[in-house]
C-alpha cells in the first residue's frame, strides 16, 4: 500500500440528521409509490388508499421497533448485528442474507421501474437496455465515494418530493369522485394482498441503521431520523394515491407501467407528464443509488465478521469505500434485471424484507429491560402483522424467497464447517509444536 494511500481500516462518520432522514426518503419514495401503485390498484381497486395505510402502520411497529434497537448497538450492518447479539449468530447472519438477497431484487426493480418511466419519454429504447445502463452508473457513483453519493441523494429526495407534491395539487384540480367506485371490488382479501405488495415501498425506512458507522450522534440522530422518514413517506404517499385514484382510476392506473404519468396524462398538459415521468425516474434512481449503497454495507459488515469472504471488507484506500462489495452486489443486480418479471421481483423481495423485520421485531422483544423505549407490545405486533402480510403474498413469491432462505442456510453451514477446520488445524499444529518442543 503506498504511503500517500494507506489502507483505512473503519469509515467516516459523514452523515447528519438531514442526510439521514433523506436516506430513509431516499429508500423508502422510488418505485413503490411510481411503479407499485399501478400493480396495487389492480388488486385492490381504489382501496389502494386503505392498503397504503395499512402498510404504513405495519411498517410504524416494525420501525419503532428498529429505532429502539438502533440506539442500544448503533453499529453498521443494523438489524444483522442487532440480531447476532441479541438472538444467536445464526439468526443474525439470516437477516443480513436475506436482506442481500431482498435488496438486489429492489435493485433490479427500480433500474426497470426508471426504464418504464425513460422509455414513456423514449419509446424507441429498450427498457432492459435503459435498466442496466442506470444500474451500472449508480455503481460507479457509490465506488466514487460517501460524501459524494450523499450530496446526490440529498438534491435528488428533495426533488422528488417537490414533484410529488407537484402531482398532488396540480391533480386535485382533475380530481373525479366518480373513480373511486366501486371502492373495494376484491374485497378485505384485495386490500390486504394489496398492503402485502404496497410493503414493498416502505421496507427502505431502515436503510440508514445499515451505515450507523457512518452516522454523526447516531444513538440520538438514527432513531430521529427514521420517524421523519417514515412519517413523510406515508404523508406523501396516501395522497399521491388519492389524486391518482380520482384522476384516471383504479383499471387505469392497474394497465400501465408508468403509473402517475397515465394518472396525470388525463390533464392534457404534456409538461406535466414530463414532470412527472422525470420525477419517477429521479425516485427510482435515488433508492437506486441507496440500495446499491445499503447492500455493500452489510456486505462488509457481514465479511468483517467472516460470514461473507472476508476480502469484501476491504476498504479502497482512495475512496473509503467498500469496493469489492459494492462491484460485486452491482454485478448480481443486472443479472437480476436481465432475468426479472418486474411483479415478481416486487413479490420477491416483499417476502425478504418482510422475513428481514421479523427478525428484527424478534431482536427488539429480546431487549434487556432498561434498554427498552416500547411496551413488548410493540415487536410483538409487528413480528405478527410481519406474518400476516406474509400469508397474502403469491406462492411465487414464497418458492423463490425460500429457495434464497435455504442458499444462505447451506452457505453457513458450509462456512462454519471450513471455520471448525480451520480452528482445529491451528490447535492441531500448536499441540505438535509443544509436544515437539517438550520431547
Amino acid at each position: 500500500m503506498s504511503p500517500e494511500h494507506p489502507e483505512p481500516t473503519g469509515l467516516k462518520r459523514e452523515i447528519g440528521l438531514f442526510g439521514a432522514t433523506a436516506l430513509g426518503i431516499g429508500a423508502i419514495i422510488g418505485s413503490g409509490i411510481f411503479v407499485v401503485t399501478g400493480i396495487v390498484a389492480g388488486i385492490a381497486g381504489p382501496a389502494i388508499i386503505i392498503s397504503v395505510l395499512i402498510a404504513g402502520i405495519i411498517a410504524l411497529f416494525s420501525a419503532l421497533s428498529v429505532a429502539e434497537l438502533s440506539a442500544y448497538l448503533p453499529e453498521e450492518g443494523g438489524t444483522y448485528a442487532y440480531a447476532q447479539k441479541l438472538i444467536s449468530p445464526f439468526a443474525g447472519f439470516i437477516a443480513g442474507w436475506i436482506w442481500i438477497f431482498s435488496n438486489i431484487f429492489v435493485g433490479a426493480a427500480v433500474s426497470l421501474g426508471f426504464a418504464h418511466y425513460f422509455v414513456t419519454l423514449f419509446p424507441a429504447i429498450p427498457v432492459k437496455g435503459i435498466a442496466v445502463i442506470i444500474c451500472l452508473i449508480f455503481i460507479i457513483i457509490n465506488y466514487v465515494g460517501l460524501k459524494e453519493s450523499t450530496i446526490l441523494n440529498n438534491t435528488l429526495v428533495t426533488l422528488k418530493v417537490l414533484i410529488l407534491l407537484f402531482f398532488v395539487i396540480y391533480g386535485l384540480g382533475y380530481f373525479s369522485g366518480g373513480h373511486v367506485t366501486p371502492f373495494a371490488p376484491a374485497g378485505m382479501s384485495g386490500i390486504l394482498s394489496g398492503a402485502a405488495l404496497i410493503f414493498f415501498a416502505y421496507t427502505g425506512f431502515a436503510r440508514v441503521t445499515i451505515m450507523a458507522e457512518e452516522v454523526k450522534d447516531p444513538e440520538k440522530t438514527i432513531p430521529r431520523s427514521i420517524y421523519l422518514a417514515l412519517a413523510i413517506s406515508t404523508v406523501l404517499y396516501i395522497l399521491v394515491s388519492v389524486i391518482a385514484v380520482g384522476l384516471v382510476g383504479a383499471p387505469g392506473l392497474s394497465q400501465s407501467g408508468s403509473p402517475l404519468a397515465a394518472a396525470i396524462g388525463v390533464t392534457g398538459t404534456p409538461s406535466a407528464v414530463l414532470l412527472i415521468s422525470s420525477g419517477a425516474m429521479i425516485a427510482t434512481a435515488s433508492v437506486l443509488l441507496i440500495t446499491i449503497m445499503g447492500i455493500s454495507r452489510i456486505m462488509f459488515a457481514m465479511a468483517r465478521k467472516g460470514d461473507l469472504p472476508a476480502f469484501l471488507s476491504r476498504v479502497n484506500p482512495r475512496f473509503s469505500t467498500p469496493h469489492y462489495a459494492i462491484w460485486i452486489s452491482g454485478a448480481f443486480m443486472i443479472a437480476a434485471i436481465l432475468l426479472a418479471d418486474l411483479t415478481l421481483v416486487i413479490a420477491v423481495s416483499t417476502f425478504a424484507m418482510l422475513v428481514f423485520y421479523l427478525i428484527a421485531n424478534i431482536a427488539a422483544f429480546r431487549l434487556p429491560l432498561k434498554y427498552r423505549k416500547y411496551s413488548p407490545f410493540v415487536p410483538v405486533t409487528g413480528a405478527v402483522s410481519c406474518i400476516g402480510l406474509i400469508a397474502f403474498l403469491t406462492i411465487n413469491s414464497w418458492i423463490i424467497g425460500i429457495i434464497g432462505l435455504i442458499i444462505g442456510i447451506i452457505w453457513y453451514g458450509i462456512q462454519r464447517r471450513i471455520n471448525r477446520q480451520s480452528r482445529s488445524a491451528i490447535i492441531s499444529c500448536f499441540i505438535i509444536f509443544v509436544t515437539l518442543k517438550e520431547s
